[in-house]
């Protein structure tokens, strides 16, 4: 997948514990896939979802659109908010209706 495309849950669970890179900020940043849950019914045909994922711990970015890339679905604009302080870093979630 090298163009942007609506992502379904399917694609995020099956890169779990995979590497994400943050390209809008620089130096970029690399994030971990940490869980991808289901959260009811949405606009989209399998339901909404989220998906969360674990950041360095500086800098934390502000909620915004962040231009992410990952081999298998290549780049991908995703509006993230920071929702958890772990001892590894900060957690980002993003929800997808």
């Amino acid at each position: 997948m090298t163009e942007k495309q609506m992502l379904t849950m399917a694609d995020f669970e099956a890169l779990v514990d995979q590497a994400f890179e943050v390209r809008s900020v620089s130096p970029a940043l690399l994030f971990s896939l940490v869980e991808v849950k289901p959260m009811g019914s949405g606009e989209r045909e399998e339901g909404a979802f989220s998906v969360l994922w674990q950041g360095p711990p500086e800098p934390v970015l502000e909620q915004a659109i962040y231009r992410l890339y990952q081999a298998q679905l290549g780049e991908q604009d995703v509006f993230m908010v920071p929702v958890a302080q772990k001892a590894a870093g900060i957690q980002y979630e993003a929800v997808f209706t």
